[in-house]
């Protein structure tokens, strides 16, 4: 059970991590702090740190959520539960890019990007730290599907301890895809050609994702 463990575990966080949530306002960080003029080792910095704050926040999402189902001894079957979640937050995801006015939004607000890549340059390079834990934040409902299924599986098969060493290996997993785009995206024509590669596969990949994210959701009711 263990190696399922960790092989659905490290699935679950690269579907997660090649979500366009991330890298829309990541790409729009780049864009605008070279735009002003700042120099590759200033964005790598700037970079970093958002992305920090994007792992520190959903580790300590994670933790939370484990020592709250541990401390009021929730049964197992979370990992159904998870399941059903991620299935849910999936098709809806599939639902908004098919139906414009369709209510429900798993997303950020894309007139909050800019002003997101503008406060960062406002303030000390720490303040991109700040945005990194608030996009993390914001950014849960529309990546938080798989993570729910993830810390579902982890409170029914593991200890708190060996979930916690689960929980950082997701979340390298799930940043791993934002730190390559942040080396090859400090090189100005790298990111142009990158970003537009970005904006031509969104919906392709979203669809793709969401339709593993739900079969992977299914196998776990017979598993």
């Amino acid at each position: 059970m263990e190696h399922l463990t960790f092989g659905v575990i490290t699935l679950a966080a690269l579907l997660d991590s090649i979500n366009p949530c991330a890298f829309s306002i990541l790409f729009l960080t780049i864009a605008f702090l070279f735009s002003i003029g700042r120099d590759r080792k200033s964005v790598l910095i700037t970079g970093s740190l958002y992305i920090l704050g994007i792992a520190i926040t959903y580790i300590l999402i994670g933790v939370g959520v484990l020592q709250v189902l541990s401390f009021f001894n929730v049964t197992n079957g979370l990992a159904r539960f998870g399941a059903l979640v991620m299935i849910v937050f999936a098709t809806v995801d599939i639902l908004d890019l098919y139906i414009p006015n369709f209510p429900i939004k798993l997303a950020i607000p894309k007139s909050a990007h800019h002003k997101i890549a503008k406060y960062i340059n406002k303030a000390s390079v720490f303040a991109a730290l700040f945005m990194g834990v608030m996009v993390g934040m914001f950014e849960f409902p529309c990546t938080g599907g798989p993570y729910i299924f993830v810390l579902g599986l982890l409170h029914d098969n593991a200890s708190f301890w060996s979930g916690f060493g689960y929980l950082v290996w997701y979340n390298f997993v799930f940043v791993l895809p934002l730190i390559l785009a942040l080396l090859f995206a400090t090189n100005k024509k790298v990111a142009g050609k990158i970003d537009s590669m970005r904006k031509d596969g969104t919906k392709k990949s979203r669809l793709i994702i969401n339709i593993v994210l739900i079969s992977l959701g299914l196998l776990m009711f017979f598993i």
